[in-house]
């Protein structure tokens, strides 16, 4: 049985048979207004809930609780009915709350620097188990607002593409989350970039490209190898085109591999070519790749020398690297202790 959260009111009203209107109306309500697991969902009866929960089995199990940054960075692992794990991280900022979420168990691109694309693919994830990630993060997140989901835990969003699209619907127009929240992370799955763009789904895309000349992504980023840059170009151009809506490129900073001068220029001309905002992100260790990510100072040297050219670009606050959740890193759960302090409210 699929789950609760992959059907709408409709279906759902034919799916719990024998129930009136208003108790459709009252199970929605709690589902996607109060966010309230099927227990918790105390104005229909207490029969009714055990039926539904029978019915509507959860299918994520918490394998491994673990926290950082005082609490305010937390990783759950969980365990999928045939035993493969995904990962998802919530974020406490100042001004935000945010969940990144897994579309997939593993990652086929085999991403040379991602734990995650080292571990290899696992299998693809339906559209309850990518919701169920998002509502155990706004229950966990509370009294504070979960405010943004970002695909770019585990997997590749657009290599799940029907999941994906499916998910962000349900995010906007059951959750009400707006296009400014919703971001869905890509290596440059140029075909399917196209297809989004016609979608009219309410989200902003964000490419991880790392390298701006096609030998050095090649070696990166191997799917640049079925859709080199030049391709993705046009994907990015028929996206700005037909959304009107800026994209960014997510850039991990690698020591001598592309935080050098020549690369400021080629992400430069890259980025400017679209009008693209640019995310810079110091490499994140990982054990399979034995390369050091850019000191401090080169991170701050290469946004400099990108502003100097015109393109806008930001340096990403790094969050739980400590326990193996930060950008590229969800693959295993690390020596970390268990979550044993409140998360702080933003």
């Amino acid at each position: 049985m699929a789950s609760i959260y992959e059907h709408s009111k409709e279906e759902l009203a034919t799916l719990v048979e024998g129930e009136p209107r208003y108790r459709i109306d009252q199970l929605w309500h709690g589902l996607w207004t109060d966010k309230l697991a099927i227990d918790d969902i105390t104005t229909i009866p207490k029969n009714l809930r055990a039926r539904l929960r029978e019915q509507f089995p959860l299918s994520l199990e918490v394998a491994n609780d673990v926290a950082s940054d005082h609490g305010a960075t937390r990783k759950w692992v969980f365990r999928l009915e045939n035993g493969s794990t995904i990962e998802t991280v919530l974020m406490h900022y100042d001004d935000r709350v945010t969940v990144c979420v897994s579309s997939q168990a593993g990652c086929a691109m085999g991403c040379t620097f991602c734990a995650t694309g080292q571990a290899g693919f696992s299998g693809q994830l339906s559209v309850g188990q990518v919701v169920e990630q998002v509502m155990f993060a706004v229950r966990a997140a509370a009294p504070s607002r979960l405010s943004n989901v970002v695909f770019m835990g585990m997997g590749e969003p657009l290599a799940n593409y029907n999941v994906t699209a499916s998910v962000v619907r349900r995010l906007h127009e059951y959750l009400g989350l707006s296009a400014r929240h919703l971001t869905v992370s890509t290596v440059g799955v140029a075909p399917a970039i196209e297809r989004l763009a016609k979608e009219g789904l309410p989200l902003t895309l964000a490419v991880s490209l790392h390298a701006a000349n096609n030998k050095t992504r090649d070696e990166l980023v191997p799917l640049n190898r079925r859709y080199p840059l030049e391709r993705l170009h046009e994907a990015c151009t028929t996206w700005l085109d037909v959304t009107g809506r800026r994209l960014s490129f997510e850039w991990a900073l690698i020591d001598g591999v592309n935080d050098t001068d020549r690369a400021i220029d080629e992400l430069s001309a890259y980025a400017n070519s679209l009008d693209a905002h640019v995310n810079l992100i110091p490499l994140n260790p990982t054990p399979g790749y034995l390369v050091r990510g850019s000191s401090t100072r080169r991170v701050s040297e290469f946004r400099d020398g990108l502003v100097a050219q015109g393109v806008n670009a930001t340096v990403r606050n790094t969050r739980g690297r400590s326990i193996a959740a930060a950008c590229g890193q969800l693959a295993t759960v690390t020596n970390a202790k268990r979550r044993s302090i409140p998360v702080r409210s933003a």
